[in-house]
């Protein structure tokens, strides 16, 4: 088994591992760095609950090699909450209700992420189409919609914008 190294920089921190060359993005944080909280789903790009950060993109992460990681900046959701305390975003899924079972909760969190730092104050068609990619099983999608409008709203009043 072919091994490289690979720098990149996960959640700020920068990183120089030795990883097979085959090693997908989403086994290399769970086993290797031991990041958790992103979720395997169903293994084939298709319910998003493996959603990460990729140079502030989302990206699949049980689709995507590690090694095409290389020099860029992976967040994951464990990077959002700050000294203990959850970011907006988080809270908002909490006070919401938007996490229902919780397991798809990291992918659709990190996929609203990617929406608020490109558009700070989405409407509902944005949000629907941000989170297009990302399968919810136990509910209709309307408390993760109101998680993320919330956030945004919250997010405008601590920037002095309005929503």
């Amino acid at each position: 088994m072919a091994k490289r190294i690979l720098n990149l920089s996960v959640n700020g921190r920068a990183r120089e591992d030795a990883v097979a060359e085959h090693t997908l993005l989403l086994d290399y944080l769970r086993e290797q760095l031991g990041l958790t909280g992103t979720k395997r789903g169903c293994d084939g790009g298709e319910c998003g609950a493996c959603t990460v950060l990729v140079d502030g993109k989302p990206q699949l992460s049980c689709i995507t090699l590690a090694c095409r990681c290389e020099g860029q900046a992976v967040q994951t959701i464990e990077s959002l909450a700050s000294n203990g305390r959850l970011s907006a975003l988080q809270s908002a899924f909490n006070d919401k209700l938007g996490t229902q079972c919780g397991f798809c909760t990291p992918g659709m969190v990190m996929a609203a992420q990617a929406l608020l730092l490109r558009e700070p104050d989405p409407s509902e068609d944005q949000i629907r189409e941000a989170l297009s990619g990302n399968i919810c099983r136990c509910t209709g999608y309307v408390k993760i919609i109101e998680s993320v409008q919330a956030a945004a709203g919250a997010l405008a009043a601590t920037t002095g914008e309005a929503s």
